[in-house]
């Protein structure tokens, strides 16, 4: 991970953000005399809440609706806030596709906008940077010291690895490894990466370190971007020291956009995860019998060696215990009784940090002290990690094992907070320090209070405004009345209706169809069937599990034009191909998640406990979130149109439907069946003149 910036100094400031912001996004403000573009009450609303949060150094919840244009609403007066305040503005999205909108689009339109307007030329000189992390980097310090040892610890085999590394670190200007081509060998990239604790300023300099640089341009910067994973695994850490005033660097705020994922990415990294293939890696860099290299080898005597080798060995024998006794039958079995297993592994593990320990206490202070102290807290994170976990330490997390891997090898132990909340409240909002949190997707039913109390904010104030979209005139919804509901009984004949309804709905649209599916089981079955006649049709398919990469994917599918896109989870949000690519998005199955996993289990439990009912109070309000996300894929700019298709009859007869139709974008839609869908479905480009999107 990359360390906190220090030393940021804040500042009073004689200027009131929230005017000039106005003057930015009023009716005939400078947005639309120095950029030409369009007014938006809706964007005019937003800035004028966030320019005020900021001001206050309160926190700020805000919905905005797609095509608000919410990244200048929230960048505009963070660079402003951020120059008269002398505080970094840090910026959290949850996809790179973001990111790099905000990189490549928003901010030069921010800093074309200062340019422009004599009374802004004071910010238009703003730095901004990508926060990654530390393991990115190549450390020169940590690189020579490999080098230095490359006999003890690398096998022959990886000594050309380090030496082509070696060369690249002579050209590279970035340090980054996404850089390096191939992709570096991480037994080797490890050992010579800045997450070790020899990165340090002491031996390190920004002349020479790629990560020390970009730590000093951090410090500089008043846009820091970084990303949701990275954001909430660096305040799970320990962020900044508990006197110090900031989020994530000091005396920062903070904006977290795709912010509808905060509490699901907040509780991956909110608890601990310690893999058996990773505790494995821990104990082979000390010492590998089998290559006769690590970076204990030179240090230890042959008793000292053999303690690494039998914590090996009992880690197998641990971790091959519990995917026989727990594992063998299921990918994810939930742990909650005490005494669940032997603490076999505890005792050699302790061992070894008594080892390291007596190794440290004879070397001298230098790259290579602070190289084995930083292997050693390495391995004591794990054995205090074990120790917990076998014990159920954390009374408010919910314990579970994972298989995973591509032989289903790797057995992980995972916790999670049951409830996130507290964990939020007390990292983000008990710091009186402006943190804006935002999305297109917060409410349900115009609803914010669930989502507030999802992420600890109920304290906070919350806004919303609806997009400025004309979904009356540019788009059409039909709801399929006639496909049996998913059972196990009508499995087959579901099955068969919605197939049947996915070849009819696209071979009826011309532009591009994503459709969006709850289970790659259906998925697959769907696309096994349809695929060939989608190419004898000249349209372009791609479908998840086919080898190509998510990017790919929606890459391919916005050059093609008139693509089917198969996508499951993950193609739910974060998706942007405007135009006639994308003309229809199909809903397959209203998006309830399958509540089998241990986080999903253990936060019914704790719902019925206190009275609640786990679906109407978690799994109706998640599906409902995501659900708005995967319709929301449709518009994207003024002038799209489309249509969405919803092909489960449950929106139609169950009583949570309501809420589901209710989160449309329109209130108007027409059923259709298979004996009238001839009449009722039509291409968008079937719409009459009358209803379509005229220019304003």
């Amino acid at each position: 991970m990359i360390s906190p910036n220090e030393g940021s100094e804040s500042a009073a400031s004689s200027v009131h953000v929230p005017d000039i912001v106005a003057k930015v996004f009023d009716p005939g403000g400078w947005l639309q005399t120095a950029l030409s573009l369009e007014h938006r009450p809706e964007q005019n609303a937003m800035a004028t809440a966030v320019s005020r949060s900021m001001a206050r150094d309160q926190a700020l919840i805000f919905e905005a609706g797609t095509g608000v244009g919410k990244s200048l609403a929230y960048l505009i007066p963070g660079i402003i806030h951020s120059i008269e305040s002398k505080r970094p503005a840090v910026i959290s999205s949850n996809t790179i596709a973001l990111q790099e909108q905000i990189q490549q689009k928003d901010l030069p339109i921010c800093r074309k906008l200062f340019q422009a307007i004599p009374e802004l030329n004071a910010y238009a000189d703003f730095k901004s940077t990508l926060l990654v992390g530390k393991g990115n980097y190549l450390c020169p310090t940590r690189l020579g010291n490999a080098i230095a040892n490359k006999t003890e610890l690398f096998p022959n085999d990886e000594l050309e690895e380090l030496q082509r590394i070696a060369g690249w670190s002579q050209l590279t200007k970035s340090g980054l490894r996404q850089e390096l081509n191939p992709t570096p060998n991480w037994d080797v990239w490890e050992m010579v990466n800045a997450e070790g604790s020899a990165c340090n300023r002491k031996n390190c300099s920004p002349d020479t370190c790629h990560y020390q640089r970009a730590r000093a341009e951090m410090r500089k910067a008043q846009v820091v971007i970084v990303n949701h994973s990275l954001l909430f695994a660096l305040l799970n850490a320990g962020g900044l020291s508990p006197n110090a005033k900031g989020i994530l660097l000091p005396d920062d705020f903070l904006v977290i956009d795709e912010a509808h994922t905060t509490a699901e990415v907040a509780t991956e990294h909110f608890g601990a995860r310690i893999s058996s293939y990773g505790l494995d890696r821990q104990l082979k860099s000390l010492f590998n019998p089998k290559r006769k290299s690590g970076i204990v080898r030179k240090f230890a005597h042959q008793k000292q060696l053999q303690t690494i080798i039998d914590a090996q060995e009992a880690s197998q024998e641990f971790f091959g215990y519990l995917a026989a006794t727990r594992l063998e039958k299921r990918p994810i079995a939930r742990i909650s009784e005490q005494d669940w297993c032997e603490p076999t592994i505890v005792s050699p593990l302790k061992a070894v940090v008594e080892v390291m320990d007596s190794i440290l206490a004879k070397v001298e202070d230098g790259a290579m002290h602070d190289e084995l102290k930083d292997q050693r807290n390495r391995v004591h994170s794990s054995y205090a990690g074990i120790r917990r976990f076998i014990a159920l330490a954390e009374d408010d997390h919910v314990h579970w094992l994972e298989r995973s891997g591509r032989r289903n090898q790797i057995v992980t132990l995972r916790t999670a907070p049951i409830d996130i909340a507290p964990y939020l409240k007390e990292a983000l909002f008990s710091k009186e320090i402006s943190v804006t949190l935002t999305s297109a997707t917060l409410s349900i039913a115009q609803n914010m209070e669930p989502f507030q109390r999802k992420v600890g904010a109920l304290a906070e104030e919350a806004f919303r405004v609806e997009s400025p979209f004309d979904y009356e005139k540019n788009t059409r919804i039909y709801i399929a009345s006639d496909i049996p509901a998913p059972s196990k009984e009508d499995a087959r004949l579901a099955m068969d209706a919605l197939i049947d309804y996915i070849d009819y709905c696209v071979e009826n649209v011309s532009g591009g169809s994503l459709v969006l599916f709850t289970s790659y089981t259906d998925l697959r079955k769907a696309g096994d069937t349809l695929e060939t006649k989608f190419a004898k049709a000249g349209r372009p398919f791609f479908a998840q599990g086919q080898g190509l990469s998510r990017s790919e994917m929606s890459q391919g599918f916005r050059d093609a034009g008139n693509g089917v896109l198969f996508g499951t989870d993950s193609f739910w949000t974060g998706v942007d191909v405007p135009g006639p690519a994308l003309s229809q998005v199909i809903v397959t199955r209203l998006p309830f998640d399958v509540p089998t996993h241990p986080i999903t289990e253990a936060k019914a439990e704790r719902i019925k406990e206190n009275g609640g009912n786990p679906f109407g109070e978690l799994t109706l309000p998640e599906a409902l979130v995501k659900f708005r996300q995967g319709i929301g894929r449709l518009i994207r700019k003024k002038d799209d149109r489309g249509i969405i298709t919803v092909l489960d009859s449950r929106i139609l007869q169950k009583s949570y439907g309501r809420q589901f139709l209710q989160s449309l974008p329109k209130s108007k839609f027409i059923r259709m069946n298979r004996d009238d869908r001839d009449d009722r479905f039509c291409d968008i480009e079937e719409i009459p003149p009358a209803q379509r999107n005229r220019p304003r």
